[in-house]
């Protein structure tokens, strides 16, 4: 039976709260089958039908987003294969890490989904779409479409964990049922459902609430055009997958605008064949200080605002799990993988000088240099010394990783995984070559038309993409004034004129899958630690049925012929899922 949760109410998000001035407490989102809940309270009052009822309620949903935060990251992350635990991981952290994954994890706790899902259902049932403000715009338009996506993305997790879950869209108010009344709805039924469900407001913008506080607001929200890529990625409906992340590509910025990828990157000085200073242009932006700023150049595109509070519940673990600090005295618990480090160094980095010599980095190189940079530009240790105190007696030595320094709000989305992933699509749809150039040169109208000749039978789809010449400028034409390059680029220097790295041989067949191991590669270099792994490797096994393809890797984290720990058997799909704690 799903049991009752006893009635409270959760305050909002107090920075909201500060800076709009709110008198009255934001709406909270009841757990699901609260039926002494605040909402159920409010729910006989009849329709939402004021536009400060809009952001009490979204900004609910946002304050119960916290408590999913964390463990996105952990449970997509800590499962794959490019993370390992120390000695000194919290037992739920080192038991996800070795799928040991009972009921009473903290990580295993599916209530806390519904209550955001029931909250997103409340607010969908109850908002007076028809009311109007002064101008005529419909008062509940933009966060009707926003609470949407939330429900989705939140249902998308749920059933990416589980594998099947219940499945309700409509308000629990005051009902005492147990599980087996709701339908159990897979993954696919999930992607299915909310594909139609959100396709009428996949234009509709998020709602404008500003910069609160420390937090841009329209950084908090699912953008509809990436959620749908996603659903559709899942549900193998490429070229709808391969459309929606273009939707949004081209719309990020405002109708007919462009946001290429951009030129950050990290090279080694050019012209200096010691190869003993390299450039971060990458990292800072990516994840430093300032990432968080909204900006037409922006890497980020979404995020769970964090907890500002060390002791409050939803404040997140991630940077003591990750790195040295005084919350956790020295005892981080997360590093890089073994297989990570491999996979790094295997890449071949390619220099160019000035005068245009095409040269190549050393391979034994230390300190994560050798190869791809991008994991030495994230990833520093040193001698133990916090609180001015230098010892290394009995904790690990100092860590950081930059991903998770700058800020306790959890990033959840953001432009390259857009990109990667429409590569993905497009090459499951047939174009390999095409998905190889996001990965080696970078993609404008020129190599659009390129590809229209050479896959002529896909000639009027490819027609939908515009990547305009002037927006998106290739180093390959412009090395001093270029906007876009190939994703492997950010880390392995000039991959344009790299002759290691080339477009596979072999049959269509042969092609789309080679092509689409480099984009899983490709997808560890750049989002490791960013909670996307264990669903790519899933993602990719369950479309080739192999299970082994995910089992290998994973099972090889600490290195070819090292033990895992692992004891579960991975070649089975059932593994894969936690068991679904219908009272947590």
């Amino acid at each position: 039976m799903i049991t009752k949760i006893s009635k409270g109410r959760l305050t909002g998000l107090s920075f909201i709260i500060c800076h709009l001035a709110f008198s009255m407490m934001i709406t909270s989102c009841a757990d699901m089958l609260d039926q002494d809940s605040d909402m159920v309270r409010f729910a006989d009052e009849g329709m939402l039908s004021r536009a400060t009822d809009s952001i009490y309620n979204v900004t609910g949903i946002m304050k119960q987003m916290q408590a999913l935060a964390d463990r996105t990251i952990v449970l997509g992350e800590v499962r794959g294969d490019l993370v390992d635990v120390n000695n000194y991981a919290p037992a739920d952290v080192r038991d996800v890490a070795l799928f040991n994954i009972g009921t009473a994890n903290r990580y295993n706790r599916p209530r806390d989904y519904y209550a955001v899902i029931n909250n997103c259902n409340y607010f969908l049932a109850k908002a007076d779409t028809t009311l109007k403000n002064s101008q005529g715009r419909r008062i509940f338009e933009k966060e009707y479409a926003a609470v949407k996506a939330y429900r989705a993305w939140t249902y998308f997790q749920l059933a990416l964990i589980y594998g099947q879950v219940p499945f309700v869209t409509e308000p629990l108010l005051d009902m005492n049922i147990d599980e087996t009344s709701f339908p159990l709805y897979s993954l696919q039924q999930v992607c299915s459902y909310f594909i139609d469900d959100l396709a009428p407001w996949a234009t509709t913008e998020m709602p404008g609430y500003g910069t609160i506080g420390n937090v841009e607001s329209r950084l908090t929200y699912f953008p509809i055009h990436v959620l749908m890529g996603e659903l559709n990625l899942w549900a193998g409906n490429y070229r709808e997958a391969a459309l929606c992340y273009y939707h949004y590509i081209s719309t990020r910025n405002g109708t007919n605008t462009a946001w290429p990828l951009g030129s950050m990157r990290l090279e080694w000085t050019r012209d200096d064949g010691k190869y003993e200073r390299y450039t971060d242009a990458w990292s800072l932006q990516a994840f430093g200080p300032t990432s968080e700023h909204y900006s037409e150049a922006g890497e980020l595109i979404s995020m769970t605002p964090g907890d500002s509070i060390p002791t409050s519940p939803n404040y997140s673990s991630l940077p003591s799990l990750f790195n040295t600090n005084t919350l956790n005295d020295g005892y981080y618990s997360l590093l890089p993988s073994e297989a990570l480090r491999q996979l790094s160094a295997r890449q071949v980095y390619c220099n160019l000088t000035t005068t245009g010599d095409v040269g190549y980095a050393p391979s034994n190189l230390t300190e994560n240099r050798a190869g791809d940079l991008r994991l030495s530009a994230v990833y520093h240790t040193y001698n133990y010394n916090i609180g001015g105190l230098s010892t290394t007696t009995g904790r690990p030595t100092q860590q950081r990783l930059e991903k998770y320094f700058y800020s306790t709000n959890v990033h959840i989305w953001r432009r390259a995984m857009v990109y990667l992933h429409l590569a993905e699509a497009l090459n499951r749809a047939g174009m390999p070559e095409l998905a190889f150039r996001f990965l080696s040169t970078g993609v404008n109208n020129r190599v659009i038309a390129e590809m229209q000749h050479q896959y002529p039978a896909d000639s009027t789809y490819l027609a939908q993409f515009d990547f305009r010449n002037t927006d998106y400028v290739l180093r390959t034409e412009d090395p001093a004034g270029y906007t876009t390059l190939g994703i492997h680029s950010r880390g392995c220097g000039y991959t344009e004129r790299n002759e290691f790295y080339t477009m596979p041989d072999g049959s269509l067949d042969e092609q789309i899958k080679a092509v689409e191991d480099l984009i899983v590669d490709e997808e560890a270099l750049e989002l490791a630690f960013e909670g996307q792994r264990f669903y790519d490797l899933m993602r990719v096994a369950l479309r080739r049925n192999d299970p082994a393809y995910l089992a290998r890797r994973i099972l090889a984290r600490r290195g070819e012929g090292a033990a895992s720990g692992i004891t579960a058997n991975l070649l089975d799909p059932a593994t894969w899922y936690l068991p679904f704690a219908v009272d947590k």
